[in-house]
């Protein structure tokens, strides 16, 4: 029966979609826990190709045609709501719907440096 809870849990929302983001916070860690069934060790590896996606994307999404845009954002919403990183996806999100914004890159670099320092900042 254990098992079964635990299944329901951590994928009755893989992305995200119904949490509202925690105040304060680049990342959502309880959604997070949710997400790798409390397994720190697992947290940290999400974590860390998470890091390593954001560094991606933000270099990409620069010189990237707007269907290229298109595509990098709409990855970047999903793995950043599946973290727990809900501005994050939510930028992207305005970032697929309109490429052309390139005012939203601004906004997706300060979340992304944000992340980035609270992610350092909890894997010490």
């Amino acid at each position: 029966m254990v098992p079964q809870a635990r299944e329901a849990i951590a994928f009755a929302r893989p992305g995200g979609e119904a949490c509202v983001p925690s105040k304060g916070r680049p990342i959502d860690l309880v959604h997070l826990a949710r997400q790798t069934m409390g397994d720190r060790a697992l947290e940290q590896e999400v974590l860390s190709m998470f890091v390593q996606q954001l560094a991606i994307a933000r270099e990409r999404l620069l010189s990237a045609g707007q269907d290229e845009r298109k595509r990098l954002a709409h990855t970047l919403k999903g793995s950043a709501a599946g973290v727990g990183a809900f501005s994050i996806a939510e930028c992207a999100a305005g970032i697929e719907d309109a490429p052309a914004r390139t005012e939203l890159f601004d906004r997706l670099g300060t979340l992304i440096d944000e992340a980035r320092d609270f992610i350092a900042a909890i894997n010490r």
